[in-house]
């Protein structure tokens, strides 16, 4: 049994940080930050596995990091350089045997956060 709650969200304006927090209990093997904006599919922006090996999504790259205490207790996601259409409600998942590397497919994630809002203003 994995549980995980977001932290960190809020209101930004555009160029500005924000940093997402997401707490674990159980034994993830892979951990993932997805979002969801406004009529808008749910898309994994950033994923991490038990090695360290991280992979991003092509509108985060470069601006979203995404990283994890040494006690994998605790996943975080820095967001820099904040744009509107990062807006949306953002998910902490984990999986827990579908994958052992990290992934942006979300059908790999069988846990789930409560999500956390995000919002960018111009």
């Amino acid at each position: 049994q994995v549980r995980l709650r977001e932290s960190g969200g809020g209101s930004v304006q555009a160029g500005g940080s924000l940093r997402l927090s997401c707490s674990v209990s159980g034994y993830p093997i892979c951990m993932a930050w997805l979002r969801q904006g406004p009529g808008n599919e749910r898309e994994a922006v950033a994923a991490i596995d038990s090695d360290g090996s991280t992979v991003y999504a092509d509108s985060v790259k470069g601006r979203f990091t995404i990283s994890q205490d040494n006690a994998k207790k605790n996943l975080y996601l820095h967001m820099n350089s904040l744009k509107p259409e990062d807006t949306a409600m953002y998910y902490c998942a984990a999986a827990t045997g579908a994958t052992w590397r990290a992934t942006l497919n979300s059908n790999a994630y069988n846990y789930w956060g409560q999500g956390i809002q995000v919002t960018v203003s111009s």
